[in-house]
């Protein structure tokens, strides 16, 4: 388990289980996330939990190891060192625990995994994700148009990434402001 020194210990992650998949598919079809999280089956997050490609993790709150939301990070394997942090979903807003966890992830992403380069992809129309992103040193890296095809029409991507070095200049500058 890790849990997140920014924000007081906020969080903490465990693997997924298979036990676990009736509250990361309830997270993902809450009404605040549906529209934002693109629906995966039961039988896909299980693949997901197998896969040496893919990383499932439970964010709990770390009191209580109470779930508050799920993430995925995806590609372990890639030959180029390039994660994609795929999923990060939050059942209770506005408390902090979605920053607690984008810093958990970026920590495991670097300093576990060994990344070099750390991706991800968001909504156009999500502009509360782009802002933690961006609040978290997540540089935009442009718009793919049009690619989500949904009921009400297509919808357009942000890539956001975030490279070791800066991550590494990140957590000097953060240890030089707390000493």
């Amino acid at each position: 388990m890790t849990s997140s020194n920014a924000l007081g210990n906020l969080v903490q992650l465990r693997s997924t289980t298979e036990a676990d998949l009736n509250f990361v598919l309830q997270a993902e079809g809450h009404p605040e996330n549906a529209q934002f999280v693109s629906q995966w089956s039961r039988s896909r997050h299980l693949a997901a939990i197998a896969s040496l490609n893919e990383a499932h993790y439970i964010i709990e709150r770390q009191i209580e190891a109470t779930p508050v939301g799920f993430l995925l990070i995806s590609g372990l394997k890639d030959p180029n060192d390039a994660l994609e942090l795929r999923r990060l979903v939050i059942i209770d807003k506005g408390k902090g625990y979605g920053r607690a966890s984008l810093q958990l992830a970026v920590k495991l992403a670097f300093e576990t995994y060994r990344a070099h380069r750390l991706w991800l992809d968001v909504f156009t129309d999500n502009s509360r994700a782009q802002h933690l992103y961006a609040s978290e040193g997540f540089v935009t890296e442009g718009t793919m148009r049009d690619v989500y095809k949904t009921a009400n029409g297509y919808k357009s991507l942000v890539v956001m990434s975030m490279l070791r070095p800066e991550y590494l200049q990140a957590t000097v500058q953060t240890n030089t402001a707390t000493t």
